[in-house]
């Protein structure tokens, strides 16, 4: 029996179910992800079969880097999605999971970029770039 979790952005306009195993969570301190959600982005992934979309009209793809996009709610604005070219997975922001969804935080990565208001208090393994 296969793995499923569901979500939605905070009004509901873009719905998401996933099925089969999903990573552990990243948290990234880049500046990049601080200045899209407010703070660190903590996401798990999905393969891209794995992963329904509800209202994907709703969501905008903002080009972010010259290797990956970011997919947001173009209504109420709710950071969704992260998407690396070429990749058969999506990074889904685990904050819009519903409960319970049983994820972890197992690395941080860009620490060396992380904000100065915050510590990371956890045990998880840290690098000061990606992994």
């Amino acid at each position: 029996m296969s793995e499923t979790h569901s979500g939605h952005c905070l009004c509901g306009a873009v719905r998401f179910r996933t099925s089969g195993r999903l990573r552990e969570v990243i948290a990234c301190h880049c500046s990049q992800c601080r200045r899209q959600t407010g703070h660190f982005y903590a996401a798990t992934n999905v393969t891209d079969e794995g992963l329904s979309v509800e209202g994907a009209d709703d969501v905008t793809w903002y080009r972010a880097s010259e290797t990956a996009s970011r997919g947001f709610c173009r209504i109420c604005g709710s950071a969704l999605f992260w998407k690396g070219d070429g990749s058969d997975y999506t990074s889904i922001m685990a904050g819009a999971f519903d409960q319970p969804t049983g994820l972890k935080i197992g690395v941080h990565i860009f620490c060396a970029d992380k904000g100065d208001y915050y510590e990371i208090a956890d045990d998880a393994p840290r690098y000061a770039q990606g992994r």
